[in-house]
């Protein structure tokens, strides 16, 4: 009977337990994940099962890390999501959200896009530290990346995006993700996607800002491979500032998003 140990084909005996797996190839393992759960009490296993076997606290090796950190996905998931290229115009409190969320579900290829530098105001809801201060962002957060998923492909473009250079910088991209501050930005990235790839998704953001109620901000499908996440009114203003929580609330509607159309998932 062939299954997966730690990502790799294995044939083992019909009606092999976990723990009989476990107790053969790794004994001193002491948590065993089947098919994305962690199991407490042993199972049977079947055909095609993915099993994960992980010693807490041990620093694995580079093929055991990549398995371990997919352990938890669903079945068949991985296979999909490693393969897509998604591409991030802003590495914001949006963009630095979304390349994290992405980069740990082990997304194949992420194509970040921003002109601008790291500062200390950025600290309050982006995804960098105080040791980023001064850096490009597409550098800081590519530094980021590498210590949660070092398998992730990334791809650094330091430019300011306008009608000149979105078509050649985002032509690789199978999504991408609309992640600016200014309004102006925004609109003009969403419609010259829209105009020169219009089989291309896209998943944008507005409405964000404050403390205002969790459940107000929303994922839209507003046209056929044009989604918008946010609550529409709420933008960064005067005595409305870009607080981390639901900055991050919207940038993991986008990530999501992303994950379920790569998965042909297309519904709302």
């Amino acid at each position: 009977m062939k299954i997966f140990i730690n990502e790799k084909n294995v044939i083992v005996n019909e009606k092999d337990t976990a723990f009989e797996v476990r107790d053969f190839v790794k004994k001193d393992a002491d948590i065993v994940v089947v098919n994305g759960f962690i199991i407490r009490e042993d199972v049977e296993l079947k055909e095609n099962d993915r099993i994960t076997l992980i010693i807490r606290g041990e620093i694995p090796n580079e093929e055991e890390l990549e398995a371990s950190l997919v352990s938890r996905h669903t079945p068949g998931v991985h296979e999909r999501v490693k393969k897509a290229c998604v591409g991030i115009a802003g590495l914001g409190g949006l963009g630095s959200n979304v390349a994290i969320s992405l980069a740990r579900i082990g997304i194949g290829k992420l194509l970040l896009v921003d002109f601008d530098v790291v500062e200390p105001s950025n600290l309050n809801r982006q995804q960098y530290f105080i040791k980023h201060i001064g850096m490009k962002k597409t550098e800081a957060l590519a530094d980021v990346l590498k210590n949660i998923n070092p398998f992730v492909e990334v791809e650094r473009k330091d430019l300011y995006l306008d009608e000149s250079n979105i078509e050649d910088c985002f032509k690789e991209a199978d999504i991408v993700v609309e992640a600016f501050d200014d309004p102006k930005c925004k609109a003009n990235l969403v419609n010259t996607l829209l105009s020169k790839f219009p089989e291309k998704y896209i998943v944008a953001a507005s409405g964000m800002a404050g403390y205002f109620s969790n459940n107000t901000i929303q994922t839209k499908r507003k046209l056929d491979k044009f989604y918008l996440v946010g609550d529409d009114t709420s933008e960064a203003a005067l005595g409305c500032g870009l607080m981390a929580p639901r900055v991050a609330i919207a940038a993991n509607h986008q990530a999501n998003t992303v994950l379920r159309i790569i998965l042909e998932e297309y519904e709302i």
